[in-house]
C-alpha cells in the first residue's frame, strides 16, 4: 500500500508493554508539528473502551493539531486478541482484518492527502510482533499482505535486547522493511546502547527517549494527564523527533522513486528471457514488482496517476502463470522460508560428491518411496528442469547404447509440440519449432508423433485425432481419465495401429532410438495441449512391446539382470508432476511407470531452483564400470544444496496436505458427478487422490467453451487452458494476449483485482496454486468470462 502524498507506517512492538501507544502518540504529534494531516488507526484493541488507545491519542492531541484517531475493532476482555475474539460475537478473519484496514484508508484517509496538504498515518498493532491476531494466526503474518513500512518499538527492560532482535528478525524474514527503531532509555539496563550499535550495522536508525513519568493513582488523574501533556510536548518537539519524522518522510519518497525508476533501469540493464526486446518500447512495458504474497504480486499501478493524486501507486495482481509454473504453495510461504533459513544457518552450502547431509538424504529417500515407488532406486540432483532432462537423456542414451556393439546414432521417440528445456540436449529432444529452430547448434534427433488432444468445444468434451482429422466425444472428465474403462475400444485400436506403424516405418528406414520421452498428460510450453491419456498409455506399451520383439532394440543384446530390457521411457514431470494436475503422479492415471523421471518447479514450492532425476536400477547399472569414464560425469556446483533440499522436503509435505484438503475433496466430488450418465460407472463415495478433477468449476468451463471466440477449453487440477479461434495459430499469434488484455488493466471494463498472465500464441492459460481460496478462483472465472462478453 503506497500513496504519493500519504506516508503510512505500522507500529510493531518487540513485546507487550514496551510503549507502542506512547510512541504512536509522539510520532503523531511530531508529524502534526510539521503541518501534516495525521491519522492513527488501531485495527484491533482489547480491554475496556475507556482505556482504548485511540482515546489516549485524542486525550493528548492539542485542539490545533489535525490528528484523527480510530479503533476498528474493540473487544472488552483485556487479553490477547485471539482469546478476546472467542468471546466476541464478531468473527474477524485475517482477510476481514486486511479488508477493514484497506477500506478505512481508501475511504477516510487517502482522499485527504494531496500535494497541497501532505498526510501521514500510524497503524498500531497489538502486543508483540508474533502475538496472535483475532484469527489465531501470528500478527506479523496476518498483516503481511499490506507489507507496510515498519517502526519497531524496542524493549528497554531486562531481556529486551533478545526480544527486540528476535522481533526484528521475525519481521525481516517475512519481508517487512523496518525503517526505524524507537525505545525508552533505561539507565540501568542500557539496552539502547547495545541496540543502537547493532541496528546501525544494519543501516537502521534508532531513537531512544526518556521514559514518561510514572503513572499516578486514579485520584490524581488530573496531575497525571498534565504530566503526560508536558512529556508529549517535549518529546514530540525535540530535534531527535524532527529528525525521525524527516527520515520516515525520506524513506517514503525514496521508495516511490525506486518504484518509478525500476522499469526504466531494467530496460537498460536486463536481457529478458523469451522476449523480443525490439517490442519492449518503453518502461511502461515492464512491470515493477514491489513484493509478492500468497497468490498475488504487489506491483506498480498500471494506470496513469497524474489524473488523480490520491490514486495508490501499488496494486495487486493475481499471479496467473504461477510465476512460470513454479508456484504451488503461494509466494512468501513462511514454512518454506523457515526451512530455507534453517538449512542456510546449519549448512550454508556444502560440496556433494561422496558426501551426505540430512536434507539431501531425506529428499532422495522420500522421492524414491513416493514418486519412484516400485521402479526407481536412485536419485540424481541437478539445478532445474532443463538440466534434469539433460541428465535423463544421458542416462537413457547410455543405457541403450551399451546394447549396440556398433554404437549407432540414437534418436528419441516423442510427441509433436513437446518442450523439455532450453539447453542443447533438451532442445534436440523436441522437434524444430519457435523455441529451437533458430539456435545455431540445434539438431533435432528424433521421431515425433502427433498426439490426440482433449478439450471442451461448445459444452462437449471432445478428443481430436490429428492424423485422421476425426473427433470423438467423451461424457465427462472422469471418463476421459479412466484409462482402464476405455480399453478395448476402437479408439485404442486406432492409437495402437498408428503408433506401431509410425515407429515401424522409421525403424525400417534405418532410424535407431535410444529413449522415449513424454510429458505426461499435458504438453506445457508447446501450447498447453492435454494429450489423451489413453494414447500415452498405449504409446508406452507399444514401445515396450516392440523392444521385447527386437524391433526397437537389437536382437543380440545382453540379457543379464542389470541391462535394460526395453527402450528407456522418460517422464518429463517438470510441469505436470507433484500435484499440479490434482494428483501426486501422472502414473496413477496412465497406469504405466517410467524408467526415468524428472521433477522440478513444484519440487521446492516455487521458492528456489532444484531438480531431481529418478532412475531405475537397470539405468544406474549402465554406468557401472572399472573406469571413471564409464560413470555419469555430470554435476553442478550447487548439486543437492542443503537449502534447496530442505525447502523441497517441506514443500512435499505441504503439497501432500493440499491434495488431501477439503478443497480438493470438494473438487473431486463436484467433477466426479459432472456430466455422468446413469449407465456410466458411478463416482466413488470417498474420492481418492487419483480421481481427476479441477479447482476450476464445471459450470464455468462449460460457459467458457461456448463463447464464440473460444475454440476449446480444458482443465485439470490447478490448470485452465483455452485456445482462441485465430487465423494465425501457434506461438507467433497474439490472439490470447489481446483477448486477455483487460485482466492486466489494459482494454478497460473489468472490475476487481488484476491478473498477471503469460500466453502461448493463441492459447491462454491460468494456473492457481494448490492453496488458492475458492472465492478467488470464482472471481477470476467471472472476470475471464467478461473478457469474452463482447
Amino acid at each position: 500500500m503506497l500513496f504519493p502524498h500519504l506516508r503510512i507506517h505500522q507500529i510493531f512492538g518487540a513485546n507487550t508493554d514496551v510503549g507502542k501507544t506512547i510512541f504512536s502518540t509522539t510520532l503523531a504529534l511530531a508529524s502534526a508539528i510539521e503541518h501534516k494531516r495525521v491519522f492513527y488507526l488501531k485495527p484491533v484493541s482489547t480491554g475496556a473502551p475507556e482505556d482504548a488507545d485511540d482515546g489516549h491519542i485524542k486525550r493528548y492531541t492539542p485542539k490545533r493539531a489535525k490528528i484523527v484517531s480510530h479503533t476498528m475493532m474493540q473487544m472488552d476482555s483485556p487479553v490477547s486478541p485471539h482469546l478476546a475474539a472467542m468471546e466476541s460475537p464478531t468473527v474477524m478473519t485475517d482477510g476481514a482484518l486486511i479488508d477493514g484496514v484497506t477500506r478505512y484508508i481508501h475511504d477516510h484517509v487517502s482522499p485527504k492527502a494531496t500535494s497541497h496538504r501532505l498526510a501521514c498515518m500510524y497503524i498500531e498493532t497489538a502486543g508483540g510482533v508474533l502475538s496472535p491476531a483475532p484469527s489465531g494466526s501470528l500478527q506479523a503474518d496476518a498483516y503481511r499482505p499490506l507489507r507496510l513500512p515498519t517502526v519497531l518499538v524496542a524493549d528497554s527492560k531486562l531481556g529486551g535486547i533478545s526480544s527486540t532482535i528476535a522481533a526484528y528478525e521475525a519481521l525481516n524474514s517475512r519481508g517487512y522493511d523496518v525503517d526505524s527503531v524507537v525505545m525508552f532509555i533505561d539507565k540501568y539496563y542500557r539496552n539502547h546502547e547495545f541496540l543502537k550499535d547493532w541496528f546501525q550495522e544494519r543501516d537502521i536508525h534508532l531513537m531512544a527517549v526518556e521514559p514518561p513519568p510514572s503513572r499516578l493513582p486514579k485520584r490524581k488523574h488530573i496531575v497525571d494527564e498534565k504530566n503526560m501533556q508536558q512529556y508529549y510536548a517535549h518529546t514530540s518537539s525535540t530535534s531527535d523527533a524532527r529528525s525521525l519524522i524527516a527520515l520516515l518522510d525520506s524513506k517514503h519518497e525514496t521508495r516511490i522513486q525506486h518504484l518509478k525508476s525500476m522499469p526504466h533501469r531494467a530496460l537498460n540493464a536486463f536481457w529478458y528471457p523469451f522476449a523480443q526486446h525490439k517490442s519492449i518500447r518503453s518502461p511502461t512495458d515492464i512491470t515493477a514488482v514491489d513484493s509478492a504474497y500468497k497468490d498475488v504480486f504487489t506491483t506498480d499501478t498500471p494506470l496513469p496517476t497524474n489524473e488523480d493524486e490520491t490514486t495508490p501507486l501499488l496494486t495487486t495482481r493475481f499471479d496467473g502463470s504461477a510465476s512460470w509454473w513454479t508456484q504451488g504453495l503461494g509466494h512468501s510461504n513462511q514454512k518454506l522460508n523457515a526451512a530455507a533459513s534453517y538449512a542456510a544457518g546449519r549448512y550454508g552450502h556444502v560440496i556433494f560428491p561422496q558426501m551426505v547431509h540430512e536434507p539431501a538424504l531425506k529428499l532422495a529417500e522420500r522421492l524414491l518411496e513416493t514418486q519412484g515407488k516400485g521402479w526407481a532406486t536412485r536419485a540424481f540432483f541437478s539445478d532445474n528442469g532443463s538440466t534434469g532432462m539433460e541428465v535423463a537423456l544421458k542416462m537413457a542414451l547410455r543405457a541403450t547404447a551399451v546394447l549396440y556393439p556398433s554404437r549407432p546414432h540414437l534418436d528419441v521417440l516423442g510427441f509433436s509440440g513437446s518442450y523439455h528445456g532450453d539447453t542443447l540436449g533438451a532442445m534436440d529432444a523436441s522437434e524444430g519449432g519457435i523455441y529451437n529452430s533458430t539456435v545455431e547448434w540445434y539438431n533435432g534427433r528424433g521421431l515425433w508423433l502427433d498426439p490426440p488432444t482433449m478439450g471442451w468445444e461448445d459444452g462437449r468434451l471432445m478428443v481430436r485425432v490429428p492424423w485422421n482429422n476425426t473427433e470423438d466425444e467423451i461424457e465427462s472428465l472422469s471418463a476421459a481419465y479412466d484409462v482402464p474403462g476405455r480399453r478395448s475400444t476402437n479408439l485404442e485400436k486406432t492409437y495402437r495401429d498408428y503408433i506401431t506403424q509410425t515407429i515401424t516405418q522409421a525403424v525400417s528406414a534405418g532410424q535407431h532410438f535410444g529413449a522415449a520421452v513424454i510429458e505426461p498428460l499435458v504438453l506445457g510450453a508447446g501450447g498447453m495441449k492435454f494429450v489423451d491419456p489413453l494414447f500415452q498409455t498405449v504409446f508406452v506399451e507399444v514401445v515396450r512391446t516392440m523392444s521385447q520383439e527386437n524391433i526397437l532394440l537389437p536382437a543380440g543384446r545382453p540379457r543379464d539382470l542389470d541391462s535394460v530390457k526395453t527402450l528407456p521411457v522418460i517422464f518429463d514431470e517438470v510441469f505436470t508432476g507433484l500435484g499440479r494436475l490434482g494428483f501426486p503422479s501422472p502414473s496413477s492415471i496412465l497406469g504405466v511407470r517410467p524408467d526415468i523421471a524428472v521433477y522440478a518447479k513444484l519440487l521446492t514450492g516455487g521458492l528456489v531452483p532444484m531438480a531431481v532425476t529418478l532412475a531405475s536400477n537397470q539405468i544406474f547399472a549402465a554406468f557401472l564400470g572399472d573406469s571413471k569414464q564409464a560413470a555419469l560425469l555430470h554435476g553442478h556446483s550447487y548439486t543437492a544444496y542443503p537449502v534447496g533440499c530442505a525447502v523441497a522436503n517441506t514443500s512435499l509435505n505441504l503439497l501432500d496436505e493440499a491434495l488431501k484438503s477439503e478443497t480438493f475433496q470438494q473438487a473431486r466430488r463436484k467433477w466426479g458427478n459432472h456430466g455422468r450418465k446413469e449407465a456410466a460407472f458411478t463416482p466413488l463415495d470417498v474420492p481418492s487422490e487419483a480421481v481427476p478433477s479441477s479447482l476450476w468449476s464445471p459450470g464455468f468451463v462449460d460457459a467458457l467453451s461456448r463463447k464464440s471466440e473460444i475454440a476449446r477449453v480444458m482443465t485439470l487440477g490447478t490448470l485452465l487452458a483455452f485456445e482462441l479461434k485465430s487465423q494465425v495459430g501457434g506461438y507467433g499469434s497474439s490472439a490470447a494476449e489481446r483477448a486477455l488484455a483487460p485482466l492486466k488493466g489494459h482494454g478497460g471494463g473489468i472490475p476487481g483485482a488484476l491478473v498477471h498472465f503469460r500466453t502461448l500464441g493463441n492459447v491462454g492459460y491460468l494456473i492457481t496454486s494448490l492453496s488458492t481460496e475458492k472465492h478467488d478462483i470464482r472471481q477470476m472465472e467471472a472476470r475471464l468470462l467478461e473478457c469474452f462478453n463482447g
